[in-house]
């Protein structure tokens, strides 16, 4: 059955929900973000706070991780990269200030994540150049005090990945010598000329691999990655399966807690649910039509 979770105005460009669900924060076109809050997700949300951000408009909000406090990095039209942090003694003098304003310049910063290694926070930043930078948090009281670690896009334990046009790669960091290495490429010889447009990762509870979802033109490709490193230092990696169903470009992946069930959508207007059952065979579970039906 469907009910209403909140009432949004009119601009709104982005969403984000924060880690349990009962955050949800909202970037709108003429450079506001605005927070809504329910006492559970049962509930419907109302607007807790508003302010601008900048005065481009809003393309990515990102929460950090809770054990970092409430706070959202904002990517603004731009590029411009700024951190803010709700800040108050109790709800009635609550409101959100800015921490930090990562460096703005050509190239812009595409897509920004959040990883936790080593109980250290980290922020990956993508740029539209083809680069990668990972920068620390040096002090976990303080949002403002972050280092570039390298300067060379979503993290699992000390892995993160990054996906430029055709290519898929993922890095890990190596401790001895502090740099990031390359271990693996989610490709396959035929799919060198595929573009790729969406990636994500899975949590992983208990498996023996990492799972990865990898959307291209050709449809929805399911990686699994081993944990352990070959002789030549890269990790194996294999496709599992290929997903089709979409018409059109898929925009968005995203996978549920559990990691078993995944999430897209894309230009057709429909998310779509998939799930693998117990001899490995992924297959579509079901379809939201984003503009009406079901």
């Amino acid at each position: 059955m469907e009910r209403d979770l909140a009432t949004l105005e009119k601009g709104v460009r982005c969403c984000s929900w924060n880690y349990c669900g009962q955050r949800l924060a909202v970037g709108y076109a003429d450079g506001s973000v605005a927070v809504h809050d329910s006492a559970d997700p049962s509930s419907t949300f109302s607007r807790s706070s508003k302010w601008m951000v900048h005065a481009c408009g809003i393309m990515n909000i990102v929460w950090i991780p809770p054990e970092f406090g409430d706070a959202i990095a904002c990517l603004c039209v731009d590029g411009t990269l700024s951190l803010w942090e709700e800040v108050g003694e109790d709800v009635h003098s609550v409101s959100w200030k800015q921490c930090k304003v990562f460096e703005c310049s050509d190239p812009r910063v595409l897509e920004v994540q959040f990883g936790v290694s080593s109980a250290y926070l980290k922020l990956v930043a993508a740029y539209s150049d083809g680069r990668v930078k990972v920068y620390e948090l040096l002090d976990a009281l303080d949002l403002n005090k972050w280092q570039l670690q390298i300067s060379p896009i979503q993290f699992s334990q000390d892995l993160v990945f990054a996906f430029f046009d055709t290519k898929f790669k993922i890095w890990e960091f190596e401790e001895a010598r502090q740099r990031w290495l390359p271990v693996a490429e989610l490709a396959l010889t035929e799919d060198k000329d595929d573009r790729v447009h969406a990636v994500a990762w899975a949590p992983n509870i208990g498996r023996s691999y990492e799972l990865v979802a990898v959307a291209s033109c050709k449809g929805i490709a399911i990686w699994h990655v081993g944990l352990n490193s070959e002789p030549d230092e890269r990790l194996p990696a294999e496709k599992v399966a290929l997903l089709s169903g979409h018409d059109g470009e898929i925009w968005q992946l995203d996978w549920d807690m559990s990691g078993m069930t995944l999430a897209s959508t894309g230009g057709d207007g429909m998310i779509r649910l998939w799930q693998s059952n117990l001899n490995g065979i992924w297959h579509e579970e079901a379809v939201l039509d984003c503009c009406g039906g079901q």
